[in-house]
């Protein structure tokens, strides 16, 4: 009896849909465990399919590697760019619009945020390019943010804006690590939580009254 192509080796799932399960658990597994310590047959064994399978698939780690950070780099770069276009009035701050929008575009893949930003990739890899292509894009709407932001204080140092860029990208990152640590939070949860966070930083000085 001849199996049909698409359903070759997936047992009785077609081809499009076995990649998008491979996808999912790939996303998971790279965002967990970062790139160095991912491996294709644990991939393979999550997703109940054979390790050649997958090279068939997507061809080496490092191209599913590609094939999971696209879409979430594009997803995330979409989310800050869609949040920090021209506000209206009645809008909440640029950083609680850019944090709502993130904690939304991550929502069910919570992970993917260190799919983006994992420091095992290797040096000069087509990985660790693509991947810093899309960190260098988000990177340049935050400068614009905060250098907005520190000039409304009359805060002209470049460096402070850069020092502030990167601070950003930190507490970001450890919000996501912290809202991964609590599934039963919402999007909405988190940026009320952040709205509250950012107010109690005003409160204690440390945080622009009107800007924040």
């Amino acid at each position: 009896m001849t199996t049909h192509p698409s359903k070759a080796g997936t047992k009785g799932v077609p081809r499009a849909a076995r990649e998008l399960q491979v996808l999912a658990a790939a996303t998971e597994e790279f965002g967990r465990h970062g790139y160095e310590a991912t491996t294709v047959a644990a991939i393979a064994t999550r997703v109940g399919v054979t390790k050649p399978l997958l090279h068939q698939y997507f061809g080496s780690k490092q191209d599913l590697y590609l094939a999971c950070l696209d879409p979430v780099g594009e997803r995330l770069l979409g989310a800050v760019r869609t949040a920090m276009a021209e506000p209206a009035a009645d809008a909440p701050p640029t950083s609680l619009r850019v944090l709502a929008a993130l904690f939304t575009a991550l929502e069910g893949q919570r992970d993917a945020w260190f799919v983006l930003y994992d420091a095992t990739l290797p040096p000069d890899s087509d990985a660790a390019l693509r991947a810093s292509y899309y960190r260098t894009a988000i990177d340049d709407l935050a400068a614009t943010g905060t250098a907005d932001l520190l000039q409304s204080t009359g805060a002209g140092d470049p460096l402070d804006a850069d020092a502030l860029k990167y601070a950003w990208r930190g507490l970001c990152t450890a919000l996501v690590r912290w809202w991964i640590n609590h599934p039963d939070q919402s999007p909405e949860a988190m940026t009320q939580r952040c709205a509250r966070i950012f107010a109690a930083a005003r409160a204690i000085g440390l945080t622009d009254d009107e800007h924040a």
